[in-house]
């Protein structure tokens, strides 16, 4: 587990005690289709057709989109059970996970 990995996670977590996360494919699409997601997270470890489902929605509605952490340790950051998928929110959280995320790492998508 890399520090950013672990600053990832912390900032996840406060997130989720902000109430500025929706986890679970139904609340991520929503969040993102209604316009409140700030940033899409999918799992390294989701599969790869959940991962271009997540890409291209991210695309379509113009927010960054990341591949971070593994399944057990997103859902171990927001206190839930392994999420394959979460929503940051909050524009503030979101940068800041973005500051964390190398340029050219983690499939990420940039605005």
């Amino acid at each position: 587990m890399s520090i950013q990995e672990d600053k990832i996670s912390n900032l996840l977590g406060l997130a989720q005690r902000s109430g500025k996360i929706a986890s679970g494919d139904f609340a991520a699409r929503t969040a993102v289709t209604s316009g409140k997601a700030a940033c899409l997270l999918v799992a390294d470890d989701a599969s790869g057709k959940a991962s271009s489902e997540y890409s291209k929605l991210a695309e379509r509605f113009g927010i960054p989109f990341f591949r971070v952490l593994d399944k057990e340790r997103m859902g171990h950051a927001i206190g839930a059970d392994m999420r394959a998928v979460v929503t940051v929110l909050d524009k503030g959280f979101a940068e800041a996970i973005e500051s964390l995320i190398p340029a050219g790492e983690g499939d990420a998508m940039m605005r």
